[in-house]
């Protein structure tokens, strides 16, 4: 039970994490607009926030190691 909301979790952040890339590196992203419903809209916006948040933790995680470098 646990193990399958762990990986559940995990693969809606990893999701969400990619989407927040796309959106940075191709300006697409996902139309929230569209959604009728004003309460699953906002939810679905953090939702994306999450992975935008990952992504940015991530990006300051490797900045700071000594394991990967920028390179032009």
């Amino acid at each position: 039970m646990w193990g399958k909301l762990f990986h559940y979790t995990a693969d809606a952040i990893l999701i969400s994490t990619v989407l927040a890339g796309i959106k940075r590196n191709t300006g697409l992203q996902p139309s929230i607009s569209k959604i009728d419903n004003e309460e699953v809209r906002i939810y679905v916006q953090k939702y994306l926030n999450v992975g935008e948040w990952v992504l940015d933790s991530s990006i300051v995680f490797m900045n700071n190691s000594n394991y990967f470098e920028r390179r032009s």
